[in-house]
């Protein structure tokens, strides 16, 4: 099945269930604000799906509960015991279900909540950071627990994983954000990224190690530092086990939002994954994976977001662990952390062979001048030879944002062919336009999108790559191209007949006359000096005590192609044109001949 064919069928899964399940909000009107139904309908999403998935083996649980509560069996063996007989790493040893729920409305607060006490421990976390607890206290207030209880369980709205993939149960969730984002006038994309820039993002991860996968299977580990609902990492598992069954990955992954992280666990927790690797809490400043080493990391951070609220954290680990922490190469502007969490990937990256597909908005390109933390943190990963590839996204791609994104892709183990370069593959012109846009989304990448800047990326050569109107451009160069020297250029005080005055056998600077020259760091200082500056002052000098190196990634002008304008002549007969087709028009309305 193509990409394509896959984005369809989900697309359908996804709208579906996701409108059923948000029209039980209706029932919240009145007591609950628009921008509030989240609170409620994503919980009872999760907890559904849970009664679902555990509908089977519910009786089997409750016999073993019994059993083992008759031979004073607790800890972590009871729980290993009651896993097992659920069949998940996960279980529930209340009497009731949503269907039991429901055969007693009188009491259904007091049932309900002997239902969730009912849940292992790892559900009570989850519980925990949806603030279930005061949302149940809520409803039973508005008199509205049991009709909700009733809609959740209607046979619609059976979500057990026979039912419902894994992964459209997650783009359901995160279709249900969205739209509890869109009510709360809140950025949906900070939440998620689209499934089409999520499958290029995993073919490019996969690509130089493909064939090996398929012909021998693999056992790796990923980690995503803004994980939202963990998409992204489902569908790097899934590409995984589609080139491979014996492709085994096991996932690990931070996030900041309760709500989101609360739904990856439950998500992981479901397909029987590694739901003790879903961590919450701030990346920059509680790393919960430190001394951890992955093979593949990919990721959607926040950009344009500031680190205020971690700069205590960021700035008291650079300063005290150097390079042996994450932040060692420098610190960004306070206004845009984007960086940080790119340093974060790289010093998770396994030696020799970790590879990581991260997000990044154009800024982490140029800003920042000779010295500065972003021109520093460009001049590591350059000079440590760890970027491999960046790809510029078309506009209008994400949800939340219009503005030109790209994909970095860094690797602690370059094939040889690209040891010591850069390869920019300028994919803006390749996409397909979407019938109805959402939010600032008005484009996706189908498979023939992926297909060309796949082959643009393996062929790794300079040149032009089309498919109809597709079109990608790739260029590849040395990893020093980018770099730059900021000399400064200081003027002599001359005497009356011109020539520079010296004490002690050294120029005399004439103030404010300061200057500085940007020399690309392949180019000879000197003859640029000559050729550049002393023709035009000859009483120029250079300062190279204060040079300064710089990194800057220059791609808009390293694909800009000049467009000549238009000539005159045409100019005037087009406006010619316009002025007869103006007159016919005016002529039709006034009823003239």
């Amino acid at each position: 099945m193509t990409i394509s064919e896959i984005q369809k069928q989900t697309n359908i899964n996804i709208q579906e269930k996701a409108n059923l399940i948000w029209e039980i909000a209706t029932h919240l009107v009145g007591f609950y604000k628009p921008h509030e139904y989240g609170k409620v309908i994503l919980p009872m999403t999760v907890l559904k799906r849970f009664d679902d998935a555990l509908a089977s083996t519910k009786e089997a649980v409750l016999r073993t509960n019994e059993e083992l509560s008759k031979r004073n069996v607790e800890g972590t063996i009871k729980d290993g015991i009651l896993c097992n007989a659920s069949g998940y790493s996960f279980y529930n040893v209340s009497r009731f279900d949503f269907a039991k729920l429901l055969a007693d409305p009188d009491n259904i607060e007091e049932n309900f909540t002997d239902y969730l006490r009912g849940y292992s421990p790892n559900i009570q976390d989850i519980l925990a950071n949806f603030k279930f607890a005061d949302e149940v206290k809520n409803m039973v207030k508005g008199k509205v627990l049991y009709v909700v209880i009733q809609e959740f369980n209607s046979k619609k709205a059976n979500m057990a994983p026979d039912k419902i993939t894994s992964t459209d149960m997650g783009y359901i969730f995160e279709e249900l954000i969205r739209k509890f984002s869109e009510s709360y006038n809140e950025e949906a994309g900070a939440h998620f990224t689209s499934r089409d820039v999520i499958y290029l993002m995993t073919e490019l991860l996969v690509a130089p190690e493909k064939e090996e996968i398929r012909a021998n299977g693999c056992t790796k580990t990923a980690y995503d530092m803004s994980m939202g609902t963990s998409q992204m990492l489902g569908c790097l598992t899934e590409r995984l086990q589609d080139i491979s069954e014996e492709a085994d990955l096991t996932c690990f992954g931070q996030e900041f939002n309760p709500e989101t992280y609360a739904i990856a666990k439950a998500d992981m927790l479901i397909k029987g994954g590694n739901a003790s690797g879903m961590m919450f809490g701030d990346t920059l400043s509680e790393d919960k994976f430190s001394g951890y080493e992955f093979d593949y990391i990919i990721s959607n951070p926040p950009f344009g977001i500031d680190w205020k609220r971690e700069e205590k954290e960021v700035k008291s680990e650079y300063t005290k662990l150097g390079y042996n922490g994450r932040f060692g190469p420098g610190l960004p502007a306070i206004s845009d952390g984007q960086m940080l969490f790119m340093l974060n990937g790289v010093k998770k990256l396994k030696e020799g062979s970790g590879r990581m597909a991260i997000i990044q908005n154009g800024s982490s390109l140029f800003t920042g001048d000779a010295g500065s933390g972003p021109s520093e943190i460009r001049k590591y990963l350059l000079e440590s030879d760890l970027v491999e590839a960046i790809i510029q996204l078309p506009n209008d791609l994400f949800y939340n944002t219009g503005i030109a994104t790209y994909i970095w892709l860094l690797s602690k183990g370059k094939e040889m062919k690209r040891s010591g370069k850069v390869q920019l593959i300028d994919a803006s012109k390749c996409y397909v336009k979407r019938r109805k846009n959402i939010g600032n989304k008005r484009v996706d990448l189908d498979d023939r999108c992926i297909d060309l800047i796949l082959q643009a990326y393996e062929t790794f050569e300079d040149g032009e790559y089309k498919d109809g109107s597709l079109i990608v451009e790739s260029k590849v160069k040395e990893n020093s191209y980018f770099g730059y020297r900021k000399v400064t250029v200081e003027t002599a005080l001359a005497d009356e007949n011109g020539k520079p005055i010296l004490k002690k056998g050294k120029y005399q600077l004439e103030k404010g006359k300061t200057d500085t020259e940007t020399i690309p760091l392949n180019d000879n200082v000197d003859d640029f000096f000559n050729k550049n500056v002393l023709p035009y002052n000859p009483l120029a000098y250079m300062d190279r005590t204060k040079d300064k190196i710089g990194y800057e990634i220059p791609f808009t002008r390293l694909f800009y192609k000049y467009v000549a304008p238009r000539s005159s002549d045409e100019i005037f007969a087009e406006l010619v044109e316009l002025e007869k087709q103006e007159s016919e028009i005016m002529k039709g309305i006034l009823g003239k001949e």
